[in-house]
């Protein structure tokens, strides 16, 4: 990698139980089309793009960052973050440390005043020998029960329910460990030769979960039998194909209920649940209370 800074970030090899992940700050954004300032952090960041696209420029090149992808940005390194989607990108950002080393009251606190620099306060990269430091890659394409955790830990720091310091401690820990098997390719000999099209298949269930997929129009997708489609699913994506169905609409329903004011009735059919009562106990069965609870308690803050 180009230009890679010598001193940040500052790394620290330390086995696994004495990691100990703290959550600084955890919130879907929207960014409108632009350029913002170069910045450093004191701590981590992880900066998920859930629609459009943007650029992040850091150790001299410029790295685009699409819809589904997720950029981590060290502590203390140079970057600069760009929004090229119109009219704008969403975003899901989580900033954290390793060790819960860092005591962040304010933003002030995450972001480096290039004025005032305190040296003593990046925060350390946690590394193992198990696995290669995260910031070896900069873009990481995270499977979706990672993109779910990332989406319970804005939810546990939003609402701070009675535990959730201890909440989002595990699932961030989960999000790392999904996030450090996550390999750029994997060798030809690993790879199966309907994997494009089955990636190509998941991509269009995301962009239009409300359309007819059950396994069998999966399965006749890729013109394979229903057992192999379920296997091939199951080892890219984590999960079998109609329960990666159903978490994809669940998730595209806990958005619109957030950030509209369509009706419930409204919100299930248009992620494919056309019966309202069927759609009303599935959302609380997934996520333990009602969908109009739910967007209540996303409104408080």
């Amino acid at each position: 990698m180009a230009d890679m800074d010598p001193d940040y970030p500052v790394i620290r090899e330390a086995p696994f139980r004495e990691w100990s992940p703290s959550i600084h700050y955890a919130q879907f954004q929207r960014m409108a089309t632009g350029a913002l300032p170069q910045r450093r952090l004191y701590d981590f960041e992880l900066l998920y793009v859930c629609h459009g696209e943007a650029v992040t420029t850091m150790y001299g090149n410029r790295h685009v960052v699409e819809a589904g992808q997720l950029i981590f940005l060290p502590s203390g390194v140079y970057h600069q973050n760009e929004v090229v989607s119109h009219p704008d990108a969403r975003f899901l950002g989580i900033h954290f440390d390793f060790f819960d080393e860092l005591d962040i009251q304010t933003e002030a606190d995450m972001i480096v005043n290039e004025a005032v620099v305190d040296t003593d306060k990046f925060a350390h990269e946690a590394v193992s020998s198990a696995f290669p430091p995260l910031s070896s890659r900069i873009i990481y394409t995270p499977p979706l029960p990672c993109v779910q955790m990332m989406e319970r830990i804005v939810e546990e720091f939003t609402l701070r329910p009675a535990g959730y310091e201890l909440a989002c401690k595990g699932l961030m820990l989960d999000v790392l460990v999904q996030l450090f098997r996550t390999h750029p390719s994997r060798a030809l000999t690993e790879t199966s030769p309907h994997e494009a099209k089955l990636i190509e298949l998941m991509a269009q269930i995301e962009k239009a979960p409300a359309k007819d997929w059950s396994n069998k129009v999966i399965a006749e997708h890729l013109m394979l039998s229903a057992d192999h489609t379920a296997k091939l699913f199951k080892r890219l994506a984590g999960m079998p194909p109609s329960e990666f169905v159903q978490s994809v609409r669940h998730r595209e329903a806990r958005r619109l209920l957030r950030e509209s004011d369509i009706s419930i009735e409204m919100v299930g059919e248009g992620v494919g649940y056309p019966d309202i009562h069927y759609f009303s106990r599935i959302f609380r069965r997934l996520e333990g209370i009602t969908a109009t609870d739910y967007r209540k308690l996303s409104r408080i803050l």
